[in-house]
């Protein structure tokens, strides 16, 4: 009898254990596709925006484009990267990037971060130096964060580098400010030109206006294939 009893407890027992097994491997598998959920940390649109895009620089390192562009799934319609800032920095990072994302198929453009105290028509010089245009391209952007010796010289020598870029390239470039600076100093003072706005702040009415085409909500995004956290944007351009 107790052989007997033994013996047909195998059974159960191993139904248990089986049913164990698949109850834990299911437990495993689901928070691999949350965390992959997860990974790519983005928001709703917004009402009035239509794509997801990311912008990068050497801060991210050297990245995935490969790993970027297959986990994405076609989700992140646009990127920009960094190329230049002022009249002798070239990010290490720019062509690595614009060789792949050339490569890969991927919407992309670049941008040069503005020196307001250095000479802006060397600055744009030195920007084209290293950045070629091609029609396929986004338009450029100069990135405005910075103050000058005044608003009005700022405003003059942004001035003097767009006409330039814009001559040069047959494109107008986007101006790249934080909110403060484009309520403060630019909204009124750059007629024709379209804003990429950062503001972390989930205030979707600050970024209304017509002339604002790209907000940046976030520079905590956790992207497949990029390491370091990376910027994230919202824009009112439909990418299809």
């Amino acid at each position: 009898m107790r052989k007997r009893k033994k013996k047909t407890s195998v059974v159960p027992l191993l139904i248990f254990t089986w049913v164990l097994a698949v109850g834990l491997l299911l437990l495993y598998k689901k928070p691999e596709k949350e965390i992959h959920a997860k990974t790519l940390s983005l928001k709703t649109l917004p009402p009035t925006f239509k794509s997801y895009g990311i912008d990068v620089s050497h801060h991210q390192d050297i990245i995935d484009w490969e790993l970027f562009n297959q986990d994405t799934d076609s989700l992140i319609k646009f990127v920009y990267c960094k190329a230049t800032e002022g009249t002798h920095f070239l990010d290490p990072q720019w062509k690595s990037n614009r060789k792949q994302l050339t490569a890969l198929n991927i919407t992309h453009g670049a941008y040069h971060f503005f020196n307001p105290k250095a000479n802006p028509t060397t600055q744009a010089k030195y920007f084209l130096r290293n950045y070629t245009c091609k029609q396929s391209d986004l338009p450029p952007v100069l990135d405005a964060e910075t103050e000058g010796n005044s608003t009005i010289e700022l405003i003059k020598h942004m001035k003097t580098w767009l006409k330039y870029i814009e001559h040069a390239t047959g494109k107008r470039p986007i101006i790249y400010t934080s909110y403060h600076f484009y309520n403060t100093k630019f909204k009124n003072a750059f007629e024709g030109y379209k804003f990429w706005i950062a503001n972390y702040s989930n205030t979707p009415n600050r970024v209304k206006h017509k002339n604002i085409i790209h907000w940046q909500y976030s520079d905590c995004g956790q992207i497949p294939g990029i390491k370091n956290k990376v910027d994230l944007n919202f824009s009112k351009v439909d990418f299809d």
